[in-house]
């Protein structure tokens, strides 16, 4: 079995917890959230025993647990003592915390019959002992969720980069859009080979029919400049942590024009920066 991969997520409320444990969870690692300390251990020791389960697991302890989280500290060193564990512990500035549940409207967990302040300074105090034994410590004030999620990225992530995940869908827009498209391109400007008879039987995966489309007056110039246009886009997809994008390749029935375009194009973009490019072909062979 894999050596398992274990990362407590921890620290202030309001300080970005909640972010960290999601872009774990979109790096492939099982994160398990508001765990009572005293079930560490044997969350850890039945994630062991079933080899379904990711070796990278994130869990996320907090002063949600009431006085189930008084033992955190002790109950974290005895898993220590079994296991390689990665404690994280996130903090904020008093005000940014503040802002932050003004913002959203919620009282501290801790506050009571008290004010926020009276809530956060209560909960540092209750902290204190995991904030001792953190591998990472991250004052997360003035940072957005997008800059976190990049922070957890440098990291987590291999070669410390969030990728996306482009897929490169073709379609048909007889069947509709596709409503999970962040972009669209049209091929309908092209010759249809569906009037062509040697033609109409075969589909863009195969090389008589991309041929056939890439070689159209128009085609290629199309490629070039919108591929062009596409990097600077996935590039800010990548910078902003937008990490699952999906480019619609239409043309009439989904077919020829729009497969060989998609298969053009996934080959293209692959191997661009932090990008994790998919193809599918939503209605071949519908028709």
């Amino acid at each position: 079995m894999n050596a398992r991969q274990i990362v407590i997520i921890t620290g202030m409320s309001g300080a970005g917890r909640t972010t960290v444990a999601n872009a774990l969870e979109d790096l492939g690692w099982f994160v398990v959230d508001n765990l009572p300390p005293t079930m560490l251990r044997a969350l850890v020791r039945t994630a062991a025993t079933n080899a379904s389960t990711e070796p990278k697991l994130a869990i996320v302890v907090d002063v949600r647990g009431g006085a189930l989280f008084d033992d955190a500290k002790r109950f974290v060193e005895m898993l220590r003592a079994e296991h390689s564990v990665r404690v994280m512990f996130l903090e904020a500035s008093d005000a940014e915390l503040v802002r932050r549940y003004e913002q959203v409207r919620r009282p501290h967990p801790l506050q009571g019959d008290g004010t926020i302040l009276d809530g956060i300074r209560m909960e540092r105090t209750r902290l204190e002992p995991l904030r001792g034994m953190a591998d990472d410590l991250l004052d997360t004030t003035g940072l957005n969720p997008h800059q976190l999620t990049t922070r957890v990225g440098e990291r987590f992530a291999p070669g410390g980069e969030l990728e996306v995940t482009l897929t490169v869908m073709s379609f048909g827009f007889k069947y509709g859009l596709p409503v999970d498209a962040d972009l669209v391109a049209d091929m309908r400007f092209l010759p249809n080979p569906f009037w062509i008879p040697d033609l109409r039987g075969h589909d863009g995966t195969e090389a008589v029919v991309s041929d056939y489309v890439l070689k159209q007056e128009g085609a290629q110039e199309f490629l070039d400049r919108y591929v062009e246009a596409l990097r600077p886009v996935l590039a800010g997809y990548v910078r902003e942590n937008k990490l699952h994008a999906v480019l619609g390749v239409g043309c009439t029935g989904g077919k020829h024009r729009s497969v060989a375009t998609a298969e053009h194009l996934a080959k293209r973009l692959s191997g661009a920066p932090g990008l994790r490019v998919a193809v599918k072909h939503r209605d071949l062979g519908r028709e």
